[in-house]
């Protein structure tokens, strides 16, 4: 019976590591490029010895990246460590705002993963560069940080460069939380003067969870801290976000009313849901993971799709080769200050979140819309989280203006006279559609994200619907 059982315990490890390792979420493959030792690739800036010393302004000064690539941009970068007992580390990456930094809205972006880099944003997504090469980048012309101060975050600890020594792994989305809230009161402590400014997280996909979490994080904590170490946050937008599994895995219809999958397949998919739901209220989570990854298996097998963060583009969308020989290259290295350090892949963090990823953290939602603006924005034409499927979980969000959402008129925004997507508001909450966007918004439709950041920053709405009826 003992050899039976172990056989039986590693079937299932065996399993979960296959279907991990095709389907780790939403984690693109990382190029690993080696780190060439005969050149001076410097070394990494833990900005947190500047801070503890009192050596504010020299530290700004060491974080400050000087390096003819970037254009003449004025950034920062460097490492916040936010857990001493295991070296774990935080790499940032900050850009003032181009317009009016010490009064224009501070911007953090989290990427999903768990254990994609938030360099994939700032290269891929809303950044002020692009690739041209892979030596080169182009100034983006949809760039966030021309009205607002942007912070890429790489989170957790042993995502992209950022650190951890063993057992310092996050497993939770409590950690997570409290690691990131470290992480940004020591980025206020190095720019002081922009703690009184608006502040708002962002990000996508599995930043479903990571936001939720460091928003009640700052919320419980602002209300213990003196004011001058409260953060002044005002909102949080989540993109195509995976924050509710139980009431986001209903692939099979989805995929079905689109012409993906034919009736049989969708009830091989409606059998794996309905075992992942098992397994998510019967508390087996890492059980849950391996349904919800065999839904995507059967869909890829089945259709010939091999990426799932838009159906328009049957081809894997996950690729940013050129930026990840960019910043391993020897003198990019040098310039931000990450040293030998390794660009991770982000398989650890993977797999040390593995019980999170089925997990709820639909339940810290109420009390954050209560207390700030919160805007759930998802593209059309994503299949990994598809926009219905982040509808079926806010239908059922019990808030205070729960029964308003539910019978609210649907808008329409407009971006340069042309329907960028639609839009339902009940107090606090908003929910957005974009239009022909896939899981990745900004990459998809530049245009169109740079107004929505600046229109939810800046409270304005989106609802444009009576204003072109007059114009």
């Amino acid at each position: 019976m003992h050899r039976v059982g172990f056989c039986l315990l590693l079937c299932i490890s065996v399993q979960l590591s296959l279907a991990a390792s095709r389907h780790p979420f939403v984690n693109r493959q990382v190029k690993s490029v080696p780190i060439n030792e005969l050149e001076d690739n410097g070394s990494p800036l833990i900005l947190t010895e500047y801070i503890v010393k009192g050596r504010i302004e020299e530290g700004v000064k060491a974080a400050e990246v000087n390096h003819p690539a970037f254009l003449n941009v004025t950034h920062y970068t460097g490492f916040f460590t936010v857990n001493e007992t295991f070296n774990s580390n935080l790499f940032t990456w900050f850009f003032p705002s181009e317009s009016d930094p010490l009064n224009d809205p501070v911007v953090v972006w989290l990427q999903g993963g768990p254990g994609s880099s938030s360099l994939f944003g700032l290269f891929g997504e809303n950044g002020p560069f692009e690739m041209k090469n892979e030596k080169e980048v182009n100034l983006r012309k949809e760039r966030w940080s021309k009205t607002h101060n942007l912070i890429y975050i790489d989170n957790p600890a042993g995502t992209g460069y950022s650190f951890t020594n063993p057992g310092g792994y996050a497993h939770d989305e409590e950690q997570v939380g409290r690691e990131l809230y470290e992480a940004l009161q020591q980025f206020f402590l190095l720019f002081p003067k922009l703690r009184s400014n608006d502040f708002f997280i962002t990000g996508e996909s599995y930043a479903g969870h990571y936001i939720p979490a460091i928003s009640y994080t700052i919320l419980k904590n602002n209300r213990l801290a003196s004011e001058k170490y409260q953060i002044n946050l005002k909102g949080i937008a989540i993109g195509d976000g995976w924050t509710d599994p139980i009431n986001q895995l209903n692939y099979g219809e989805y995929l079905y009313q689109h012409g993906f999958v034919d009736l049989k397949m969708k009830n091989e998919l409606n059998a794996h849901r309905d075992k992942a739901i098992d397994y998510i209220n019967k508390e087996q989570f890492a059980a849950a993971r391996i349904e919800f990854n065999l839904i995507l298996s059967i869909f890829e097998d089945g259709t010939g799709y091999t990426n799932p963060y838009n159906y328009l583009d049957i081809n894997d969308g996950g690729s940013s080769s050129l930026m990840d020989v960019f910043v391993q290259s020897s003198d990019i290295r040098k310039a931000i200050h990450v040293g030998n350090l390794i660009y991770h892949d982000g398989n650890e963090v993977n797999n040390a979140l593995n019980s999170d990823v089925m997990k709820s953290v639909v339940h810290l939602l109420p009390e954050l819309i209560n207390n700030y603006r919160v805007l759930i924005y998802g593209g059309q034409v994503d299949i990994i989280v598809a926009y219905p499927l982040s509808v079926s979980w806010l239908e059922k969000l019990q808030f205070s203006n729960a029964e308003e959402y539910k019978t609210a008129r649907r808008g329409t925004w407009y971006v340069n006279n042309e329907i960028a997507g639609f839009v339902k508001v009940a107090g606090n909450l908003t929910d957005l559609l974009v239009r022909n966007a896939g899981h990745m918004v900004p990459t998809d439709q530049p245009t169109w994200a740079s107004d929505l950041i600046n229109r939810f920053t800046r409270n304005k709405s989106f609802d444009d619907s009576l204003w072109m009826k007059h114009k």
